[in-house]
């Protein structure tokens, strides 16, 4: 089968449905691949290196003729009419809220598998275009946020002053929300972040922000990873968080989309309180926008001097990337309805990836596709059987005694070690008494190092072993033979550990020297 890659007609889409590399995976699976001259232009993928990769180039007709369609955009009437009988199309195709695109396709028997309708399921993630587009749109926001703020994320001690960090709020917990947390914590900003759903707080304060918590406003843990509608009590208490928040705050983001559907988050009055110069930007903008004052598209300055950006093209503002991990995306679905690697694509609609983003097939509108099957809890372990309980039984009464054995042992062990003492002289005593403390604070200190300390401990065990050293030699010159051979034996291996210890020390400081 041939897969063809159209370019994108829609002004400013610079994505493409394949890369040189992603190409060059799909050989692999067997298939030929043609590209529409041009379509990686956007994306600075030249039509050399397709041709590299070892695909062809062919004109728009070619590539909306092929076996297996691939594109990153939902086509246009003028292209479903180049669309062959029997085609397969990869595409967003929008089927919940565009009936006629799928019914139209269902007429020209094309089969459609909606790259906006996938699982949210863990097998199908690698096929998940949503969360790709999601988690760039999520980076690239920071940077228009940092672009438009006009001063620095990261706060600054000079010998010129102080200047304080960017105070981020982010508003949602999903693939966005948490794509724009780590962009703006690793440039140095203090962020807060809220979700309805409690169980993203800790993937939140894992990302370095501080989950805003209020218990009345979040819901229970939902069992789809998507956030429910929320009552108008919740609704209330989350606006007047967000309203809070956003006060203090100097650059807001906001990431909320309920299944294509983006609700009030930020208030005109919300936005008439924050400082000038704040900057907001709304991440569901495609989908109607959080914020009152957003303009779907643009980026607008209110009268009170806040900046609110509403691009809806965020993800092809990095054109390069998103098309490679957008193409990633696509081959992971090939991979999927070509297990033989044989070039050929079969749809088992018995599988719930493919059969949750098939929405038309042979003629027939297959969407909305059936509940995804949930797999049933597992039965309950039966009752071991008698010898197995017997054999546990012996185990554990073996272990009971074991363990009594040893008590008995310290025990008499102990009583041994005081009935010697009682009758040692004064200054073994002192000497044994100083053993026992350096043995007790020596595992102390040692255990409670941190693994990354570990290489600075190693110059102290090196000045104990010096002294140990100079101790061993203090002891050579004695008239027992075997005083003078325990020194001996103590300085050779103090000297070992010194010698060793220096040498490992200096092979990772040169780790971090510049060569010459």
């Amino acid at each position: 089968m041939r897969v063809s890659v159209p370019s994108q007609a829609r002004a400013g889409d610079s994505l493409v449905a394949a890369t040189p590399r992603t190409v060059e995976q799909l050989i692999r699976l067997g298939y030929d691949v043609t590209v529409e001259a041009g379509a990686g232009e956007a994306a600075n993928l030249p039509d050399e290196s397709y041709v590299a990769a070892g695909a062809s180039i062919g004109d728009r007709e070619a590539a909306w003729g092929g076996d297996l369609v691939a594109t990153t955009g939902t086509p246009a009437d003028e292209d479903l009419a180049l669309l062959a009988e029997g085609a397969i199309l990869i595409a967003p195709l929008a089927p919940h809220s565009r009936p006629e695109l799928t019914a139209a396709l269902a007429e020209r028997g094309v089969t459609a598998l909606a790259l906006d309708a996938v699982p949210r399921i863990s097998r199908a993630q690698a096929l998940d275009t949503i969360s790709t587009l999601s988690n760039v749109a999520g980076y690239r926001g920071v940077i228009e946020a940092a672009q438009a703020y006009g001063a620095m994320f990261a706060g600054q001690v000079t010998a010129a002053g102080k200047t304080a960090p960017a105070n981020v709020f982010v508003i949602g917990g999903g693939v966005a929300g948490l794509a724009a947390i780590g962009a703006a914590v690793s440039l140095g900003a203090q962020v807060r972040a809220f979700d309805v759903r409690p169980e993203a707080a800790e993937q939140i304060e894992s990302m370095g922000a501080t989950f805003v918590h209020l218990p009345a406003a979040q819901q229970e843990v939902s069992s789809d990873g998507y956030a429910s509608a929320l009552s108008e009590e919740q609704e209330r208490l989350t606006l007047e968080l967000y309203a809070e928040e956003a006060a203090r705050a100097d650059v807001v983001i906001t990431t909320a989309l309920v299944r294509g559907s983006a609700p009030t988050t930020i208030t005109a009055d919300a936005v008439a309180a924050m400082r000038p110069g704040s900057v907001i930007v709304d991440l569901a903008a495609a989908g109607g926008g959080n914020c009152e004052a957003t303009v779907p598209g643009d980026t607008v300055v209110t009268e009170g001097g806040v900046t609110v950006i509403g691009w809806t093209d965020l993800p092809s503002r990095m054109p390069q990337h998103t098309s490679q991990l957008l193409g990633t995306n696509i081959v992971n679905l090939l991979k999927l309805v070509t297990p033989g690697k044989d070039g050929e694509a079969g749809l088992d609609l018995e599988d719930d990836v493919v059969r949750g983003m098939t929405v038309a097939h042979a003629g027939d509108v297959l969407w909305p596709p059936p509940p995804v099957t949930v797999s049933a809890a597992p039965a309950a372990a039966p009752d071991p059987e008698p010898a197995a309980q017997e054999d546990a039984e012996q185990k554990a009464a073996s272990a009971s005694a074991s363990r009594t054995r040893r008590t008995v042992l310290t025990a008499v062990g102990a009583v041994a070690l005081g009935v010697a003492l009682a009758f040692s002289s004064p200054a073994f005593l002192a000497m044994f008494t100083v053993f026992v403390l350096a043995v007790f604070i020596g595992y102390y200190v040692i255990s409670n190092v941190s693994h990354s300390l570990h290489t600075p401990l190693m110059s102290q065990t090196n000045a104990i072993s010096g002294i140990i050293l100079i101790g061993a030699l203090l002891q050579l010159g004695s008239s027992s033979a075997v005083v003078t051979a325990l020194a001996f034996v103590a300085a050779a291996v103090a000297s070992i550990n010194v010698f060793g210890g220096f040498l490992v020390t200096y092979r990772m400081l040169g780790m971090f020297q510049k060569g010459a």
